[in-house]
C-alpha cells in the first residue's frame, strides 16, 4: 500500500531506533530485570533470557512494525488496510488504544515518584532523613503530591507530542535517550569502583546452576521468557505506530534486533548499577520495588558524594521513564487523529484533560483511595491496573498480531514476511513459517496462562 502523503515519518533511522527503543525500555528494566536474575540464578537467567529475546521478542516486534509499516496508520487503521474485506481484526485497534491509556493511567504516577526523588536528592531533601521508607510512605499518603506530579508528567508529556512527530518526539527523545546512555555509563563506572563490586557482579552474572535448580529450572525458564517478552511492551500497539512513520529502506529483523539490544543494553547495566552498591552495603537486592525507593536511597545516603550519585540514579530513572511516557502518548494522539480527524494540538488538549483525569484513582489510591483493594489485601489500584496490561492486554495482543501476520485468515504469512523483508539488512527466514504458526502461539499462550493463574 502506498504511503499517503500526509503521514508523518522519522528525519532519521537513528531518531526512530533511539524513539523506538525508548518505548521499550522503562521502569521494569530497571527494577524488575536485576531482581528477577538475581533470583533465578544470575548468568543461567541471562542465557535464557537472550534466547527468548531472539525466538519470541523479535519476532513479534517485527510483526507490531510491519503491520505499522503497511498499513501506515495507528493499529485500528492499519488493520483496516490490510484485513480480509469483511473481517474485524480492525477492532483490536481499540483494544491497543484502551491499553495504551490503562498503562498511562499509573504509568504517569510512577513516573512523578521518579521525578519527586530526583528533586530531593538534588536539592538535598534526603540528607538528615534516617528513615527513607518513612519519606516514601509520606509521599504516597499525601493525595496533593502525589496528584501534583501525576498532573505535570502528563501535561509534559503531551507538550512534548504537541510539537509534532520530528520536532517533538523524534528530538526530545534523542536528546534524553542520549542523556540516559551517557548517565547510565557514569553510573556503571562509578559502581566497578565499590568494595562489593565483585561479589555483585558474581551473584548478578556467573551462571549458578544450584540456585537455578532451588527456584526450579522449568521456573527459571518461565520467568526468562516473560521478561524477554513483556520488556518490549509489545502488543498494544506501542511499537505499531513507530511502524507506521518508518520508511521501506531497512529490512525490519534489523531495526528490530537494534531496539532489543538497546533494551537488553540498559536492563543488564542497571543490574551493574544496583548490585554492587547492595554488595557494598550488605542489602537485599531482591526487595522489588521497595529496592528503588527505599533500599538505593539508603545505599546513596551512606555513600560518598551520595547526594550526587541519588541526583544521578533518578534522572536516569526519569528520563527512561518518561521516553516510555512520550512514546505511549503519541500512540493514544496517533489513533485518535486517525479515528476522528483532529487535530495534533487539539489531540494533545484533550488528551491531558483525559489522561489527567483518569489517573486520578491510580494517584489517589495510596491514600484517600487506599482501602480499594481490586486484587485483595494489601493490593491497590496501580497493582489492578498494572495486572490487567501485563497480564492480560499484552500477551492477548501479541496473540493477535502473531496470528494476524501468520493465519490466513487474516494478512497471511506471505505479506507479513514481504514487507518484513523489504529494505537493506538482515531478513526473516521463510522457512520459520511453521514455528511462526504452531509453536510460538503456544509460547505465548503459555505466559498468558501462567500470568492469570
Amino acid at each position: 500500500m502506498e504511503p499517503k502523503k500526509t503521514r508523518e515519518s522519522f528525519a532519521s533511522r537513528l531518531g526512530f531506533i533511539l524513539v523506538s527503543a525508548g518505548c521499550a525500555i522503562g521502569i521494569g528494566n530497571v527494577w524488575r530485570f536485576p531482581t528477577v536474575t538475581g533470583e533465578n540464578g544470575g548468568g543461567v537467567f541471562v542465557l535464557f533470557y537472550l534466547l527468548f529475546l531472539v525466538i519470541m521478542g523479535i519476532p513479534v516486534l517485527t510483526m507490531e512494525l510491519a503491520v505499522g509499516r503497511a498499513g501506515r496508520g495507528s493499529a485500528g487503521m492499519a488493520y483496516k488496510a490490510l484485513e480480509p474485506k469483511g473481517s474485524k481484526w480492525h477492532l483490536h485497534g481499540w483494544v491497543c488504544m484502551a491499553g495504551c491509556a490503562l498503562l498511562m493511567m499509573y504509568y504517569t504516577t510512577v513516573t512523578g515518584w521518579m521525578v519527586d526523588y530526583f528533586v530531593r536528592f538534588l536539592t538535598g531533601g534526603f540528607e538528615g532523613t534516617g528513615d527513607v521508607e518513612a519519606v516514601f510512605n509520606s509521599a504516597l499518603a499525601n493525595p496533593g503530591e502525589q496528584v501534583l506530579w501525576m498532573a505535570l508528567i502528563t501535561a509534559a508529556g503531551f507538550l512534548v507530542c504537541a510539537q509534532g512527530l520530528q520536532s517533538g518526539l523524534e528530538r526530545i527523545g534523542k536528546w534524553m535517550m542520549g542523556a540516559l546512555i551517557l548517565l547510565i555509563l557514569v553510573l556503571v563506572a562509578h559502581s566497578f569502583v565499590l568494595d562489593g563490586v565483585g561479589e555483585g557482579l558474581a551473584f548478578y552474572l556467573l551462571p549458578d546452576w544450584d540456585r537455578a535448580m532451588e527456584q526450579g529450572l522449568g521456573n527459571v525458564i518461565m520467568a526468562a521468557m516473560n521478561q524477554s517478552f513483556f520488556t518490549l511492551s509489545l502488543g498494544i500497539g506501542a511499537m505499531e505506530i513507530f511502524g507506521s512513520y518508518m520508511d521501506r529502506r531497512f529490512a525490519l529483523p534489523g531495526e528490530a534486533a537494534r531496539i532489543c539490544v538497546l533494551d537488553t543494553f540498559v536492563a543488564i547495566c542497571a543490574g551493574l548499577i544496583i548490585f554492587p552498591a547492595c554488595f557494598t552495603f550488605g542489602v537485599s537486592p531482591d526487595s522489588g520495588p521497595q529496592l528503588i525507593f527505599v533500599t538505593l536511597p539508603h545505599v546513596f545516603q551512606n555513600m560518598a558524594g551520595g547526594r550526587l550519585w541519588g541526583a544521578l540514579f533518578f534522572l536516569f530513572m526519569t528520563f527512561a521513564s518518561f521516553t516510555t511516557v512520550i512514546a505511549v502518548f503519541e500512540n493514544l494522539i496517533a489513533t485518535v487523529m486517525d479515528q476522528f480527524g483532529w487535530t495534533r494540538r487539539k489531540t494533545c488538549l484533550a488528551g491531558a484533560a483525559a489522561l489527567i483525569v483518569l489517573g486520578l484513582p491510580c494517584a489517589l489510591g495510596f491514600n484517600l483511595l487506599g482501602g480499594v483493594q481490586p486484587l485483595g489485601p494489601g493490593s491497590t489500584i496501580l497493582d489492578f491496573e498494572d495486572f490487567l496490561v501485563s497480564n492480560l492486554l499484552l500477551p492477548v495482543g501479541s496473540l493477535i498480531y502473531l496470528l494476524f501476520c501468520v493465519s490466513r485468515w487474516g494478512w497471511g504469512f506471505g505479506n507479513y514476511l514481504q514487507e518484513c523483508n523489504t529494505g537493506d539488512g538482515p531478513k526473516m527466514p521463510r522457512a520459520l513459517k511453521i514455528y511462526f504458526q504452531f509453536i510460538l502461539p503456544l509460547l505465548i499462550a503459555a505466559i498468558l496462562i501462567q500470568g492469570l493463574l
